[in-house]
């Protein structure tokens, strides 16, 4: 009987009106579980049972450990903001200006805080900013209800997270540690191909080997999700860390080995020492990529890595200072602007403006999410006017309001599934703002005045922060790529490996790719400039090769070896290809002399040698060349 040796193509995803399946399902558990928030909300009588929709809005997000890290950063943030409100309405809710400059600082300071952290967590410094402005802003006038402002907003909050919570789990939300691990396989792959090439002499550009860094530490962010996904989210999250160091660390490796020149090219002695080098940076790229392969297995299966590495974040309490300063002026400036021009009932624009600074903190380019939130703001007034007086036109029945909604909130939520960061931020954004100014309540409020003013401030409010950015523009992407290289150089020269120093070579390596992941998205999604990325893969290559020399010349320096190895150590020390490898030969020799193994230091030494070499190093190169 013939065998059919046709390999089964993969079964293409259901597809209706061009989105697949599981936007649609993700688009139905945002509808419903808003639906199920704001009724739960009427019939509580809650004082905004918006804010219980507008927090389902917030945590639409495709998977159920992504959305329950945020919730819980976002109940975080909420008792913060909260106490931090009361704070500042009872000590400076007297004094006029001085209380709109303590909320200028405030804002700063979360600015700040925000930008010393990534993902949820700077989601959440940001969030006590918001929180503040929309309750201690709108209540200015009103000091004694910020309590029970701040009590209603944290109840519809919880609220709106139990609707989350509980919609994804009655309709199965997908787990999203398949789709990491499907990620990090990829990133694996792609290692792998470097190291492949290396083995052949084959050297990657600067700009491939800084892609591929970025690559990899723009994960990080993600897998603190998997804590929340279940009950071994902990160790999933543990071998998903490690997976990324390991790969960085492939990756260093990699780089090393592809670095060493021909043994053609080279004296006998220095040839043998390459060879040494050679045959130990394969070996330990062997090693990191079985790392890798049980780090992989281990999130899959839930169990805990062969080792839990740190992946720490770098920051650059520089960049976050500026950052917070500016934020700090612009809230402060705009709040002069409203008092110079002495319009009412202007606490709503105050605290929106809060709320875009706070939220454009977390994101790389503040200036390009104010603007989509300048696009986004009156789309979203137009469907919140078509849907109060268009299609509900004066009711108040729930079941017309579920019907009403779907259309727009199911039609923004496939949106945000979109793979286009500004679509998908535009439907985010369109998705809070229509929340905001339809502000759904029991009974639905149809005075026409109040709408027309709450749009007019909503649109204000984006359009005052543009203004502001341009008065006092942002930190540009150069300044930040320049105060980020910097900082680097200024690590490199330390003999003591600066703040990374009580970090393993490897959770180093990481801290260091997650600083080139940064300089590149310093000015957006554009393409990696070959000369800013020489110049920081050379930093990391440099970085890389002497932590390696201190973590082995450590293993050998105790004992007959420890003369030998404390010259290494002072060669090191004077960043000179021909002294270190100097030094490299006399370990050698000593270890010889003492019939001792130091391969490892040996080796490393070289590495180190070749990346300290004048222009040669291919680091600097931004083409790739063949040996």
């Amino acid at each position: 009987m013939p065998v059919n040796t046709t390999s089964a193509a993969a079964p293409r995803p259901l597809v209706f009106a061009g989105f697949p399946a599981s936007s649609w399902a993700f688009a139905l558990r945002v509808w419903l579980a808003m639906l199920l928030a704001l009724y739960v909300g009427f019939w509580l009588e809650l004082e905004s049972p918006s804010s219980a929709a507008l927090t389902v809005a917030v945590l639409a997000l495709p998977t159920r450990g992504q959305g329950m890290e945020k919730a819980g950063y976002r109940l975080l943030a909420t008792v913060i903001g909260v106490i931090a409100s009361i704070a500042i309405a009872g000590l400076f809710s007297q004094t006029g200006g001085l209380l709109l400059v303590v909320l200028g600082i405030w804002v700063g300071l979360c600015t700040y805080v925000a930008g010393l952290l990534d993902g949820n967590r700077a989601y959440a410094a940001a969030l006590c900013c918001i929180t503040v402005a929309l309750i201690a802003v709108e209540q200015i006038d009103t000091p004694l209800q910020v309590f029970p402002t701040g009590v209603a907003r944290g109840a519809a909050i919880g609220i709106g997270v139990l609707a989350v919570a509980l919609v994804n789990e009655v309709l199965a939300a997908p787990s999203y540690h398949p789709v990491l691990a499907s990620r990090i396989e990829v990133l694996h792959r792609r290692v792998t191909d470097l190291a492949r090439d290396a083995e052949r002499g084959e050297t990657p550009s600067a700009a491939v080997g800084a892609g591929l860094l970025h690559d990899i530490a723009a994960v990080r962010p993600e897998i603190a999700s998997l804590t929340t996904e279940s009950s071994i989210g902990t160790a999933r999250t543990a071998a998903a860390r490690s997976a990324l160091v390991d790969l960085v660390s492939a990756l260093s490796l990699g780089r090393m080995l592809a670095a060493l020149p021909a043994a053609s090219a080279l004296a006998p002695e220095a040839a043998g020492l390459v060879a040494i080098s050679r045959s130990w940076l394969r070996a330990e790229i062997g090693r990191n990529n079985a790392q890798v392969r049980g780090s992989l297995d281990a999130l899959r299966e839930g169990t805990s890595p062969y080792r839990a590495w740190r992946a720490p974040l770098y920051r650059s309490r520089r960049i976050a200072a500026e950052t917070g300063a500016r934020a700090a002026i612009s809230f402060t400036l705009i709040a002069i602007v409203f008092v110079l021009t002495g319009w009412p009932t202007t606490e709503l624009c105050l605290s929106l403006v809060a709320v875009i600074i706070g939220l454009g903190s977390t994101s790389p380019s503040p200036r390009n999410f104010t603007m989509v939130a300048v696009m986004a703001t009156p789309i979203a007034c137009v469907l919140a006017g078509i849907l109060k007086y268009l299609v509900f036109n004066g009711v108040s029945e729930f079941q017309l309001l579920a019907i009403g909604l779907a259309p727009v909130v199911i039609g923004l939520a496939l949106l945000i599934t979109l793979p286009s960061p500004m679509l998908s931020s535009i439907g985010r954004l369109v998705l809070v703002f229509t929340l905001v100014v339809l502000a759904p309540t029991n009974p639905q409020s149809y005075d026409p005045e109040v709408f027309l003013v709450t749009s007019l401030f909503v649109c204000l409010s984006s359009v005052l922060v543009f203004a502001a950015q341009q008065l006092l523009p942002p930190l540009s992407g150069d300044r930040r790529v320049r105060l980020l290289l910097g900082e680097a150089r200024r690590e490199l020269s330390r003999a003591d490996g600066g703040r990374a120093r009580h970090l393993a070579p490897e959770e180093a390596a990481f801290r260091d790719a997650a600083r080139i992941e940064q300089i590149l998205t310093a000015n957006g999604p554009s393409a990696i400039d070959d000369r800013m990325a020489g110049t920081a893969m050379r930093c990391f290559d440099q970085a890389a090769a002497l932590r390696r020399c201190r973590a082995e010349l450590d293993r050998v320096g105790q004992g007959p070896l420890a003369v030998a190895a404390q010259a290494a150590r002072e060669a090191l020390t004077r960043r000179n290809s021909g002294v270190i490898l100097a030094a490299a030969e006399a370990l050698h020799q000593s270890a010889a002399r003492s019939d001792l193994s130091a391969s490892a230091a040996i080796a490393a030494l070289i590495a180190a040698s070749v990346a300290f070499a004048p222009s040669q190093s291919p680091a600097d190169s931004s083409q790739g060349r063949r040996s």
